[in-house]
């Protein structure tokens, strides 16, 4: 860990750095041991992790603990009013309070536009609302395919709370599967084929292992961003 550390402290800011610190503190504390965490995203096949290198990606410590913070003080009031729910309306998701935001404060609309700006095209029409997702310790997301009715080629989320992990698994050849750690602070992004025609879902806690090590899921509040259908 020693020699990962000293790396980014020469390559990044002292800011992004730091970042990056307490984000292999928090994988530590998860279990993991950095001697085996050579990647965020494992799969069935190295050739499959290859192909989806465009379409699957997760960028570990992308925001700080201040801009989780921010956010956390922007949301935590309106998500207290609502009890978690353990039923949805397609069966999608276990244990969830969520809500939608298109206004926001200056913190947490620049950190916004830091997502829009790695994870959509230039131009590229924006959903107005951002969908704020609150799962609870139990909670987790079933296997599913977001509607092409509702939101186009690309999602980009954040991780805040808890560290998680995301399953993505061909529709039609279910031997195809990736995995990716998602830690706390971290943006993912799924686009094109990954997008449409591999489920994804949030395992639960009891199942949340990845690479064969223990991932300890806690509450995890997740802000998309989606593009509009062509």
């Amino acid at each position: 860990m020693k020699l990962l550390l000293t790396v980014l402290k020469r390559i990044h800011k002292p800011d992004v750095y730091r970042r990056h610190r307490r984000c292999l503190s928090s994988f530590a504390r998860g279990g993991l041991s950095p001697l085996t965490r050579e990647g965020l995203i494992v799969g069935s096949s190295r050739e499959l992790v290859q192909r989806f290198a465009a379409q699957v990606e997760v960028r570990a410590a992308f925001i700080s603990e201040e801009e989780e913070g921010a956010f956390l003080r922007e949301l935590e009031s309106g998500l207290k009013r609502k009890r978690y729910e353990f039923d949805h309306w397609d069966d999608a998701i276990h244990g969830y309070r969520e809500t939608e935001r298109v206004s926001w404060g200056p913190e947490c609309e620049e950190v916004l536009n830091r997502v829009r700006s790695v994870a959509f095209p230039e131009g590229s029409p924006l959903l107005g609302p951002v969908h704020v997702l609150d799962l609870d310790r139990t909670g987790y997301i079933k296997p599913h395919i977001d509607s092409v009715k509702f939101c186009g080629s690309t999602i980009a989320g954040l991780s805040l709370l808890s560290d998680s992990i995301m399953r993505l698994v061909n529709e039609d050849v279910p031997s195809e599967w990736l995995d990716l750690l998602l830690p706390r602070l971290s943006l993912y992004i799924l686009r094109d084929e990954a997008r449409y025609n591999f489920t994804h879902e949030i395992l639960k806690d009891e199942e949340s292992v990845f690479n064969g090590q223990r991932v300890p899921r806690l509450r995890r509040i997740s802000v998309i961003c989606r593009n509009l259908p062509d």
